[in-house]
């Protein structure tokens, strides 16, 4: 496994997609960038999953990634959402397999649980450790953009188990190995 690679990680959604692309340099993560996709202003839910596309691969295009993480969807009680979610992921998913990028996905447990040790973790929790690892400014309002970050991060922590000390399974052991990056 090459250390210097370039991770897009994405949160699939059709209202919003949080993705995080993240640049591994000499065994350390470094966010290149984060956002999110707005569709709630197309109510026609083929021009949402064309837009996923189009925005997936733009940020494949610009940033070259090596692999594509993606956030599987969980399974709900409304089989309608849990169909349009899937048609997000697949397309984002799609966009990744035009340009031959590699693509692994990971349950929303499973990322909460690499990025804070807890499976159950909040969106709060999860922008909170991303933050202490990455040292980057939050915006308000960019849980969605965290949530794309934290699978690209999860993605990195599978990869990469044994990279100097720096699989963290909680605040417990990030602050054990980093104990002058938290006050």
């Amino acid at each position: 496994m090459e250390a210097d690679r370039i991770i897009l990680g994405i949160d699939p959604g059709t209202n919003i997609m949080g993705y995080g692309i993240i640049h591994i340099q000499h065994k350390k993560p470094v966010l290149l960038t984060m956002g999110i996709l707005k569709l709630g202003k197309y109510n026609n839910h083929a021009d949402k999953l064309k837009k996923i596309f189009e925005r997936t691969l733009s940020l494949i295009e610009e940033y070259k990634p090596d692999e594509l993480a993606i956030e599987a969807p969980f399974f709900g009680k409304n089989v309608q959402s849990m169909l349009k979610l899937g048609r997000a992921q697949g397309v984002a998913m799609a966009a990744a397999l035009y340009r031959s990028v590699p693509i692994y996905e990971y349950s929303p447990r499973k990322i909460k649980q690499s990025i804070t040790g807890k499976g159950n973790a909040s969106k709060e929790q999860v922008a909170g450790m991303l933050h202490n690892i990455l040292f980057f400014e939050q915006p308000s309002g960019y849980l969605d953009a965290t949530d794309g970050l934290a699978v690209a991060i999860c993605h990195y922590f599978q990869k990469d188990p044994d990279t100097q000390g720096s699989k963290y399974t909680g605040w417990k052991s990030f602050v054990s190995q980093n104990p002058g990056r938290v006050n």
